[in-house]
């Protein structure tokens, strides 16, 4: 985990947040490289899940709401952890850690100064905050714990803007906020950090086929971001661990460097959400099943739609994906680290070289292929520092797929082999002789 967590600030993909004033824990800022990463995931995920559907349309909800939208999904009242406090140097820890091999607590004693614990309390995670200059109970708010109530409150919306047809899913992207008592793992558990939620709507007797079809597309969607099926293990969550809102969730959990933990999860809502806001609003939030053609039973229906949430972390993938990726072998007889990204998701799909930077006509010409690519495939990067080892060995240990070099032959040195270049291969270290008419073709 180490040496992933130092690559990450090395090479540009995370850092930690606010680090020149000492940091603020449970923060993380992503630098050039991880920015690119965390795009490509969530445009394939949008993609995928939105864009090539017909039974899917997305929403960005603010991430301030009225306050009563988390009293009536029960975040108030009920969004807590157990908490324990050291007596003797006031540290805080999450109760149901302490005893958990993988954090090295002990059970009674501090692992700081070793004190005692007090007892158990809760620990609401919701960041209050105050709207408006006037401040008192009637500006309070909350940053949103999680992106789906922004949805829930948005469904009257999308029905009498859209009138879908059940079964049909809302998505949504964002950012979501949680004051962790124990933030840790790197960006696995985190206070701030952004969500990839579905929130799809069926009929109460149609759950469970609903609920199968998204457990395959959890898999799909690991599977084309560069997770390993192998590595991704389903969780049947008991009843007593499960969230009040839930009859029944899969954790899929991956095999993480600090152990096996939840990656994603799968979630059966029922009707708690709409009955719950509508209970509390006063809105509406029925479905009528308006139905088309020969009469059938249900048509003309008027009942609250039944919930499967398929729920994704933007950075817990982020961190299974730098895990997946992160890859130490020998080539040429030399020992090298790099990251085996699926071409999916690389922040990088190729760098372009010059051969000699010091040689004009060889420079010219690269960016020429450079600029070509670029206008196609905008996760192409020019590199002329160093020489071409050394540039090798950068590109591999950033996840690059392709390196291209543009060399005396591309010029016409050899005649036969004018307007071809070098490419070369990340996973095998091999090169071969390709035109450049057929790059883009190559690297897409």
């Amino acid at each position: 985990m180490e040496k992933i967590v130092s690559l990450c600030k090395r090479r540009g993909f995370i850092y930690p947040g606010s680090e020149i004033y000492g940091g603020l824990s449970g923060t993380w800022d992503y630098g050039p490289l991880g920015v690119e990463l965390k795009n490509s995931i969530k445009q394939l995920w949008w993609r995928m899940f939105v864009q090539e559907r017909d039974d899917m349309c997305g929403v960005d909800a603010a991430i301030l709401m009225n306050p009563e939208v988390w009293k009536a999904s029960g975040h108030v009242d009920g969004f807590q952890d157990p908490l324990v406090e050291c007596a003797k140097c006031k540290r805080r820890f999450r109760a149901d850690q302490v005893d958990d091999p993988a954090t090295g607590l002990g059970a009674s004693k501090c692992p700081e100064c070793g004190g005692k614990f007090g007892e158990v309390r809760q620990f609401n995670m919701m960041f209050k905050t105050q709207v408006g200059a006037a401040e008192g109970e009637g500006s309070i708010s909350y940053l949103r714990p999680e992106t789906a109530g922004g949805i829930f409150v948005n469904f009257k919306n999308i029905i009498d803007s859209f009138h879908p047809k059940l079964p049909f899913g809302i998505a949504q992207i964002g950012k979501a906020f949680r004051n962790e008592i124990a933030p840790r793992d790197f960006v696995f558990r985190s206070r701030e950090f952004e969500q990839m939620e579905i929130e799809y709507f069926v009929r109460a007797t149609e759950w469970e086929r609903a609920f199968e079809e998204w457990r395959s597309s959890v898999h799909a969607f690991n599977e084309a971001v560069g997770i390993s099926r192998s590595s991704v293990h389903e969780l049947e969550v008991a009843p007593e661990d499960r969230a009040h809102y839930s009859k029944r969730t899969i954790d899929f959990e991956f095999d993480f460097p600090f152990g096996r933990k939840e990656l994603c999860g799968l979630a059966y809502r029922t009707d708690f959400d709409l009955s719950a806001h509508a209970k509390a609003s006063g809105a509406d939030l029925t479905y009528l099943d308006e139905g088309s053609g020969e009469p059938r039973p249900g048509r003309g229906e008027r009942f609250t739609p039944h919930v499967i949430e398929p729920s994704f972390g933007v950075d817990r993938t982020v961190l299974a994906i730098l895990a997946s990726a992160y890859t130490e072998d020998e080539l040429g007889g030399e020992p090298r680290t790099y990251l085996k990204f699926n071409s999916a998701v690389a922040p990088v799909k190729a760098a372009v070289f010059p051969l000699l930077k010091n040689k004009p006509e060889l420079v010219a010409k690269a960016r020429e292929v450079y600029l070509m690519l670029k206008k196609q495939i905008p996760q192409v990067m020019w590199d002329d520092n160093g020489n071409i080892g050394k540039r090798y060995r950068r590109q591999d240990e950033i996840g690059t797929p392709y390196c291209i070099t543009i060399d005396f032959d591309t010029l016409g040195e050899t005649a036969s082999l004018k307007d071809t270049v070098t490419i070369r291969n990340r996973d095998t270290g091999e090169q071969e002789r390709v035109s450049v008419d057929s790059l883009v073709s190559r690297i897409a």
